[in-house]
């Protein structure tokens, strides 16, 4: 198990919000953290410490007034940590090479990859043919609902008709290099892990998969080892003490290593 660190963007600046109260409309979010740093303070920190894999997401839509400054900053953490980290957030078949050249390591993308509810095997193939499946994270965010976890695009604001199954990531990954997953209902809420979510995605054994969601001690990180088969690797949010929580990211670096 990797720990996978993460720079999430909202309005310009570095924060950590409850995922499911993320709001376009008057680009709104209950915050958890805003940071005083600049990204670029948490990428030279990753990188200092060696850490590959983590994600720079942009919480803001392309329509938002601070759309821009969000891209902005966003792009001041890949210049600190070039080769070191990935980036989401509106990304497309269009623009995802430009943030290869600018140091990404891989395009994270969710809602480009569906057209209406349902995924877009054209779409993937488009992305795949721009930048290589090699540099292609696939985000399938999901919440929990009676037929399963049920897939979010929007920066977790729409519903689709697509489930996270062990079928689907068999058959998503001839397009990606690895999956990112957040589990949304915990999202931001430093309320322990989504099992049910993590045994599942223990059980699938092709690409590298990230999950993010509710990690708030010691003992949501074991059992995340231990549910995930040692094969799903980690992100923290809120609960990190970098981003004003208690877990102490020394301590969560050297678990990890172990």
């Amino acid at each position: 198990m990797e720990f996978r660190p993460c720079i999430d963007i909202h309005n310009g600046k570095v924060k950590q919000i409850v995922g499911s109260t993320l709001k376009d409309e008057g680009d709104s979010a209950s915050e958890n953290f805003v940071s005083q740093a600049g990204s670029e303070f948490y990428a030279s920190l990753y990188r200092k410490n060696g850490l590959k894999g983590g994600h720079i997401i942009l919480l803001n839509g392309k329509d938002s007034p601070f759309y821009e400054a969000t891209r902005e900053e966003a792009r001041k953490a890949l210049q600190a940590y070039p080769g070191g980290m990935q980036i989401g957030g509106g990304v497309n078949a269009d623009n995802a090479s430009g943030y290869i050249k600018d140091g990404a390591t891989h395009v994270i993308v969710t809602s480009y990859l569906f057209e209406g509810k349902v995924l877009s095997r054209d779409k993937m193939v488009a992305l795949r043919n721009a930048v290589g499946k090699e540099h292609v994270v696939f985000d399938l965010s999901c919440k929990k609902s009676e037929s399963g976890y049920r897939i979010m695009t929007n920066r977790w604001q729409t519903e689709t008709d697509e489930y996270v199954t062990l079928e689907l990531l068999k058959e998503l990954e001839v397009y990606c290099d690895e999956f990112l997953i957040h589990a949304v209902d915990v999202e931001g809420k430093a309320s322990g892990i989504e099992t049910e979510l993590v045994k599942l995605l223990g059980e699938y054994t092709g690409n590298k998969v990230t999950y993010a969601g509710g990690i708030h001690c010691m003992e949501d990180l074991k059992l995340l080892k231990e549910y995930g088969n040692n094969r799903v690797h980690a992100t923290i949010g809120s609960a990190l003490d970098l981003f004003g929580g208690t877990l102490p990211f020394e301590e969560i670096v050297a678990f990890c290593n172990d």
